[in-house]
């Protein structure tokens, strides 16, 4: 009952404020509201200058309702990229005669159903936006805690943005929030609920469904914690599974700041992305089992019983406030020195790329079959032309494609930060020729998969059964591809259903 009163409770306090908000803003060429159909790219001169990178002075003003562009093509298009990424699934899977289709084909199907849904359901929809409304106030009340503390550089309008005064406030705040909800019971009531649909629907077992599902909301290694008891006796399958939905959904704490990232300062973009970043990590779990029971399919016994290990993230709500501080600020200072080495590498390979095709003519090359849109030899030049035909595969518009594919490749190689960083630069220079890009690389992009996540899980995972250590090792290269795989599912399916 305690539990039942905090939700009612937390629903009570935000659901007036959150529904008396505007849903309008005014834009350069007119106003938009959440169901505005255009893309408004303003001049650049209503910019006041080169926007900065995380600005809210975006020039692309992307649509929360693009679906009127839905078609028979579209619909192919969708198809086909669905096709591939199970093939590519299906040419990895150590026992293709074990596959479970009917596992898979549902998965598949609660995917279009869930994005159908928060596109076309009133209900829906609403809910998801709800959601969304509470994130973006979120951000506002760490802007009140980041303002005492940085004063006026957080006025973004004369200082710009500042990464670490704008964004990384963000993720020790929602962490606190997160540990608070834990303590409460809140996410474990929400957790058992998805669990619960999971594991009738697609077949789980009850404790890879619980990871699944707290993936949604917790970081990759915080959710497995919920089931430490059953880790030592999980099977391939089971772990494998575990592993990708890590690998699949973004925690709570960075999606808030991806917010940020994409929405700038301008509320209707803010609400925009929370709802799709939302159905992102959401729509990323069924896709997880989906790869998962390609990859590993589960050829063994198992419990379908539900019961959550309980953690103690606190003695009282203080404690657990303190405790979820602390992990954000540790989370926050990671995120902080993770972006500076690899920013830095990047800078310091690409130097050198330009040097080899200063001395090998290259970048005259790179220039002339890019039409000027890459000006040398490059890490944006090279995973985006690679990746490219995989993205005109999934549906991405064939200007967008080499765009698109740089973006993917920077998420891999380095981790999806740099990538939403890249994707917020993109888009408030206003360089897609199809607005539909920008939220198939929101989708794309969601999920923790990157090398660098290999070595996170098998530390963290691995710290919880040391028995199952080496195949988590065995199985790192495999939970990459499957969420990445699980990410581009996504991305198919809401392209296909935007048109």
């Amino acid at each position: 009952m305690r539990n039942l009163f905090f939700i009612f409770l937390t629903f009570f306090l935000f659901s007036p404020a959150l529904m008396a908000e505007n849903d309008s803003v005014v834009v350069a060429g007119g106003t938009v509201t959440a169901d505005t159909t255009v893309v408004t790219t303003a001049p650049a001169g209503d910019s006041g200058g080169k926007p900065s990178l995380l600005s809210g002075g975006s020039r692309q003003v992307v649509s929360s309702d693009m679906g009127s562009g839905f078609s028979f093509t579209s619909l192919l298009r969708g198809l086909l990229g669905m096709v591939v990424l199970i093939l590519i699934s299906w040419l990895f899977s150590t026992d293709r005669r074990a596959i479970a289709w009917k596992v898979v084909f549902t998965g598949l199907f609660i995917q279009v159903l869930l994005a159908v849904s928060i596109l076309y359901v009133p209900v829906i929809r609403m809910a998801f936006e709800f959601t969304g409304k509470i994130f973006v106030k979120i951000l506002d009340f760490t802007g009140e805690g980041t303002f005492f503390l940085f004063g006026s550089l957080t006025d973004t309008d004369k200082f710009g943005t500042i990464f670490a005064i704008q964004i990384l406030p963000t993720i020790i705040f929602f962490s606190a929030l997160t540990s608070l909800l834990f303590y409460w019971g809140v996410i474990q009531i929400i957790v058992y609920g998805l669990a619960w649909v999971m594991t009738k629907a697609l077949r789980l077992s009850g404790a890879e469904s619980l990871s699944v599902a707290g993936n949604i909301f917790l970081g990759q290694t915080e959710s497995p914690l919920m089931i430490k008891e059953y880790i030592p006796f999980m099977n391939k399958s089971e772990i494998l599974l575990v592993m990708i939905g890590g690998m699949a959904t973004l925690a709570g704490g960075v999606l808030a700041a991806y917010i940020g990232f994409l929405g700038g300062s301008d509320p209707v973009q803010r609400l925009l992305f929370a709802k799709h970043l939302l159905a992102a990590s959401v729509m990323a779990a069924p896709g997880a089992v989906v790869v998962s029971k390609i990859l590993v399919p589960q050829t063994e016994e198992i419990s379908s019983n539900i019961k959550i290990t309980k953690e103690k993230v606190g003695n009282n709500v203080l404690d657990a406030i303190s405790n979820g501080t602390l992990q954000g600020l540790k989370l926050a200072a990671n995120v902080a020195a993770m972006l500076l080495v690899f920013l830095a590498f990047i800078a310091f390979i690409n130097y050198m790329l330009l040097k080899v095709g200063v001395w090998t003519n290259l970048n005259e090359v790179v220039d002339r079959i890019t039409a000027h849109r890459y000006h040398e030899l490059s890490l944006q030049f090279l995973p985006g032309y690679m990746m490219a035909p995989l993205m005109w595969l999934i549906g991405v518009a064939k200007e967008d494609i080499a765009l698109v594919g740089q973006l993917l490749g920077e998420k891999i190689i380095m981790t999806e930060f740099v990538g939403y960083i890249s994707l917020a630069k993109m888009k408030a220079d206003a360089v897609f020729q199809d607005p539909k890009s920008v939220i198939m690389a929101t989708y794309m992009l969601c999920g923790f998969a990157n090398f660098a996540s290999i070595g996170i899980q098998i530390g963290g995972i691995g710290s919880l059964a040391t028995n199952k250590r080496s195949l988590l090792a065995r199985y790192g290269m495999r939970a990459l591809l499957g969420g990445s795989v699980a990410s581009l599912l996504s991305a198919t399916i809401i392209g296909m259903i935007l048109g």
